[in-house]
């Protein structure tokens, strides 16, 4: 975990649980954490992978470039 990344998911008030499954799970794949555009972003050998974000109706994990 990355400490910068923390910001992100401490303001949450909206799927705060649902975040917190999301970290666990793509922590659990050998990922660096950061914090990129002010959501947690996700790197494997300097890529972006996956990104974590929440929109009203739903939050979300996004991949990058069809990385998965």
């Amino acid at each position: 975990m990355n400490p910068k990344a923390d910001f992100f998911f401490e303001k949450a008030k909206q799927w705060k649980e649902e975040f917190e499954k999301l970290r666990k799970l793509v922590l659990g794949c050998g990922v660096t954490e950061e914090l990129k555009w002010g959501c947690p972003c996700y790197t494997l050998e300097n890529n972006n992978v996956v990104l974590i974000h929440g929109f009203k109706e739903y939050c979300a994990s996004s991949f990058a470039r069809g990385h998965c």
